[in-house]
């Protein structure tokens, strides 16, 4: 029976955990705390800092299977993504690790067991490389597996030599390579034709055994590792004997519903195969927070859903139909991935408003192009142009090309290139892959948190820091980190602000202003007053009116969470928090402006629960137990393997690891102070709780007192009194308008005095004081009426700014316009203008020189009558 890709995936996780491997589920997309990764990319991500040594787990050996992107960056393939058989722009790393535990002997055994007993594959079909000066591995493959020297193959290349950056862990490592048969064109790995679609690298094996210095010197680790990966598209290609991924189980259900949604007939069609691939990176994407965009992450979204549209387009699709291919990817992936399902409601609307937008970009650019196509002297549309197409309205090459030669014209394919390779500068400076991995301190601690229970304790001194060096000292006004064996000092995580107190010595004290983790010590940092060693004992005291706030803040949070959950619907997600002592802010999933009246809703339902004065209960569970409970887990954040699960009553139960208060009534009142939008898709609440709440009352309550004083009314009638007085506004502007046309009505009559003769037609050319722009156009229809047949200019400089009318009588249209005189005048006074032919304004910004410009109304009008 051939195994689905599912099953392959499960296959592998079900081996390693039958050797000792704890089973960890797959990371964000979006990589926590590591800005040097675009996404995440590979399976051993999540693990940087645990083969750095900065942090710990409770296993040495690990399994996962690991979601990955490849569509930004250094690792940009989208335009080959559905062209070729392995081009993705999502895909799945399978991979087994081992932090200091085994290294090449049974990473090679467990590696070649699993494929050729597990799996069945046929041993002979099967090639391995290994690096040049690998000799011990060379002798692995030979001795214990048994593969022949000749389908061991050397590279002398940096293809066999894996770094983590330009320093740091690094080693060589070993391939397995599943070789197609002689039918398909290719060489084996080293040889000219190695770029051929006979062998196929299936597994990687990674031997972290050297620690790179910047001058180039490999140290070796004291503590050699494993990293692994083996595509999971590619293995499954190879099981269900096709030789394209395309032709896998899991992406032929994806393609099909396309094919079912879009109309297409054409299964083969390649514009089918890159909307099944880019469903699965958008819809992952948008499942782990990232939403489109103009910048960043979110950019690469919009332009990898844009290019799903446009082949959707091409493939027959004649509405918005992106988004329905949700339910389809949710159906292949969502049993696995159960976030994916829990997140459907939420990627199906990011997708659909994206795909609703770009129609209206679409036609936008279209218009450009046939702007330019207009405005185009010569054959070739400039590089320039076509990159403007490509980047600002999500164009490929390709179609603007197609256009061009349906108008017989040709795109400057040079000038694009040079355009696009400006961009990939300055991605590549905006990028940060330089970093240093041995000028990070490696503190070789645990710090054991007391503060669940305890403001204050005794500790030992374990390290100290001062200016990113370790030292045994740190003297008076010096500011460092000082490392305790223990603290009830809490390190920022989760959202929740550090702890700051002070650390007493017998020869001074230490004045922590924050308190963070460096991987699994405390790092408390702040200032020193007296002289403070390592080794000493220190009492350690946090701020305890900070962390009662603090604490009243984070239990509201929950709540906040589960009142949204409630009212608004289960699509709501937290997105980010910030819980300090003075407030708290909260974002979340959901795609419009929550309304005043569900903002009191939501309100009112947190207190709810604060008054019904739940105990909180927080319990110690395996991930997996507490999932299955019912407690929400924050996708992105990083969970021990045991967990602890914060129970609010019925209403709230979360993973937190931060602190909180014994009971909901001690939150005492919680109080919304705004909420508005901070992303497509994302909302942000900001709330106080406790005195801050109450002092925030306290204060609506003096200014609204104060505002029904200064109205000569109570508080319970200022709304009446304000509307009363807006009526009264209202009628005294309506009275003041019709008193100042009244006016301006009379200042027209008198200028009728003023009229000329030019060849026989009466003109009145005037400028005007102290009459306000708006009624200049009641006094033009006043004048002419009064003129009988004749012109009328009038002029005024308001400030720098400067306004224009013309009047014409239709018996003179004929030889001037309104317009056209209205453009002379306004022409030099720095504006322009437009209108009837009988009736025309303008403005302009050079009120200096008016008086000029309307004195030169004689000559242009004597041409003209």
């Amino acid at each position: 029976m051939t195994l689905s890709t599912a099953d392959i995936r499960q296959k592998f996780i079900d081996y390693f955990k039958s050797h000792g491997h704890q089973a960890v589920a797959s990371s964000s997309l979006v990589p926590a705390d590591d800005p040097t990764l675009l996404f995440t990319n590979a399976g051993m991500n999540q693990f940087k800092d645990v083969f750095l040594g900065a942090e710990k787990r409770s296993y040495s050996r690990a399994v996962s299977s690991q979601r990955c992107v490849r569509a930004g960056g250094k690792h940009n393939d989208l335009e080959n993504v559905g062209y070729t058989a392995r081009h993705h722009t999502f895909f799945e790393m399978l991979g087994n690790f081992s932090f200091g535990d085994y290294f090449k002997k049974e990473a090679i055994s467990f590696a070649w067991n699993f494929l050729t007993v597990e799996l069945g594959l046929p041993k002979e079909k099967l090639l391995v490389t290994v690096y040049s000066e690998d000799d011990e591995a060379f002798a692995i493959w030979e001795n214990e597996i048994g593969v022949p020297a000749e389908k061991i193959i050397r590279i002398n290349t940096s293809d066999n030599f894996w770094s983590m950056g330009d320093t740091g862990p690094c080693g060589p490592c070993s391939e397995i390579f599943y070789d197609h048969g002689e039918h398909i064109w290719g060489g084996p790995p080293g040889t000219p034709e190695e770029d051929g679609d006979r062998f196929i690298e299936i597994w990687n094996l990674v031997f972290m055994q050297f620690n790179k210095q910047a001058d180039g010197t490999m140290e070796p680790l004291p503590k050699p590792s494993i990293d692994t990966g083996m595509g999971l598209e590619r293995i499954s290609a190879i099981l269900q004997n096709v030789h394209s991924n395309y032709e896998i189980d899991l992406f032929q259900n994806l393609i099909k519903a396309t094919a079912d949604i879009t109309g297409a007939t054409d299964l083969e069609n390649k514009s089918l195969r890159v909307v099944a691939d880019h469903i699965r990176s958008c819809g992952f994407l948008v499942c782990d927070g990232v939403m489109p965009s103009n910048e960043g992450r979110g950019y690469v979204l919009r332009r990898i859903i844009r290019r799903a549209v446009r082949h959707g387009y091409q493939l027959g699709a004649k509405d918005i139909f992106f988004y329905k291919l949700v339910a389809a990817l949710v159906k292949e992936m969502g049993e696995f991935y159960p976030e994916l399902a829990d997140q459907q409601p939420v990627i199906e609307k990011v997708l659909r408003v994206e795909e609703e937008q770009f129609s209206k970009t679409l036609e936008r650019g279209m218009n450009m192009l046939n702007d330019a196509l207009s405005a185009l002297e010569g054959d070739t549309i400039p590089g320039e142009v076509v990159f403007k197409l490509y980047d600002t309205y999500g164009f490929p090459v390709d179609l603007t090309n197609d256009v061009a030669r349906e108008h017989n014209v040709k795109i400057d394919e040079a000038g694009f290139e040079k355009a696009m390779e400006a961009q990939r500068n300055r991605a590549k400076e905006a990028s940060n892959f330089g970093a240093n991995y041995n000028d990070l301190l490696k503190i070789d601690h645990t710090t054991s948190f007391t503060g669940y229970n305890d403001v204050d304790g005794e500790a030992n001194i374990v390290e100290l820091i001062f200016d990113n060096q370790f030292t045994d000292t740190l003297t008076d006004g010096q500011e460092g980190v000082v490392v305790l064996d223990q603290t009830p000092f809490y390190a920022e995580s989760g959202g929740q602000a550090g702890d700051s107190g002070v650390l007493k010595v017998a020869g001074g004290e230490f004045i922590v202003s924050d308190t963070q983790k460096m991987g699994n010590a405390f790092a408390h940092k702040g200032k020193v007053v007296g002289e403070i060693k390592k080794g000493e004992k220190v009492t350690a005291a946090i701020d305890n009116a900070k962390r009662e706030a603090v604490k009243k803040n984070h239990s509201a949070t929950h709540l906040l969470h589960a009142a949204l959950r409630e009212i608004l619907g289960d699509h709501v997600t937290q997105k980010g928090s910030l819980v300090e002592a003075a407030r708290m802010r909260f974002d979340f999933s959901h795609f419009e402006a929550v309304t005043p009246e569900q903002l009191l809703q939501v309100e009112n339902r947190v207190n709810e629960e604060i008054r019904a004065n739940h105990s909180l209960k927080t319990e110690l569970m395996e991930l997996d137990e507490a999932k299955a409970s019912g407690a929400m887990a924050l996708f992105g954040e990083k969970y021990d393997e045991k967990v602890r699960v914060v129970t609010m009553g019925p209403f709230s139960v979360e993973l937190c690891g931060g602190t909180h208060v014994q009971r909901t009534g001690d939150i005492g009142l919680f109080k919304i102070t705004s909420e508005s939008g901070i992303a497509s898709g994302v909302r942000r609440i900001e709330a106080i709780t406790g005195a801050a709440a109450v002092e925030y009352v306290q204060q609506q309550q003096i200014q609204l007192q104060t505002a029904a004083g200064l109205l000569k009314t109570d508080s319970t009638g200022l709304i009446d009194r304000i509307g009363a007085l807006q009526a009264q506004t209202k009628d005294l502007e309506k009275a003041l308008t019709a008193a100042k046309q009244k006016l301006a009505a009379q200042q027209g009559a008198d200028l009728l005095g003023e009229a000329q003769d030019i060849n026989g037609v009466k003109v009145l050319i005037s400028e005007l004081e102290g009459v306000e722009s708006k009624a200049l156009r009641g006094m033009m229809d006043d004048l002419k009426n009064r003129i009988g047949e004749g012109i009328v200019v009038l002029g005024m400089a308001d400030g720098a700014k400067v306004s224009l009318i013309v009047g014409v009588t239709k018996q003179l249209t004929g030889k001037v316009k309104a317009g056209e005189l209205v453009n002379f005048i306004a022409s030099q006074v720095g504006g322009k203008g437009g209108g009837r032919p009988d009736m025309a304004q303008a403005g302009g910004s050079q009120p200096e020189n008016l008086k000029g410009a309307l004195a030169s109304v004689n000559a242009y009008l004597s041409d003209k009558l």
